[in-house]
């Protein structure tokens, strides 16, 4: 006569709760985002809410230099389209090379300052920049005037090309 043993038991049994979970399923990458100026709101305010946290959090006090004529500054930068623009394609460079547990590794930071920080703050602060004219309290920039909104298109006045059949 066979006498099951200890061991052979618990197989027959169920195993213990904590055992029976399934491994996590692996999670596919987050999707990258999306620039900002392919944004509708109220993501567009989401995401410039997040940008500005670090434009006044991290930007600024650290690599803000003093406000001159040669160097401009707008206080409500948030209010130049090509500004936001540009620290937006910074801050998503910031966040991809600042980590160096990444792929960027441990050069990524200064990779970082050379290839993005360096040339974006120069854009931003020359005369001609999107900052230019723009006075303490703000002044809001002009857009150039286009003759036409669809230059290879149609024009809205144009009859149309084929005549209507009756």
């Amino acid at each position: 006569m066979t006498v099951p043993t200890r061991g052979a038991e618990q197989q027959d049994e169920a195993p213990p709760e904590h055992s029976a979970k399934a491994p996590p399923l692996p999670q596919s990458p987050p999707a990258a985002p999306k620039f900002i100026l392919y944004l509708e709101p109220p993501e567009y305010g989401q995401v410039l809410r997040q940008l500005t946290l670090w434009v006044h959090h991290v930007l600024l006090p650290v690599y803000g230099r003093e406000v001159t004529s040669m160097a401009p500054w707008c206080s409500r930068w948030w209010e130049h389209p090509e500004a936001v623009a540009l620290m937006h394609g910074l801050w998503l460079a910031w966040g991809e090379l600042t980590d160096t547990g990444s792929e960027a590794g441990m050069s990524g930071p200064a990779s970082w300052h050379r290839d993005f920080l360096n040339p974006t703050m120069q854009n931003l602060r020359d005369p001609a920049g999107p900052f230019a004219g723009c006075k303490p309290g703000h002044r809001p920039k002009e857009t150039p005037a286009v003759d036409a909104a669809d230059p290879f298109g149609p024009s809205p006045q144009m009859p149309p090309l084929r005549p209507a059949r009756v």
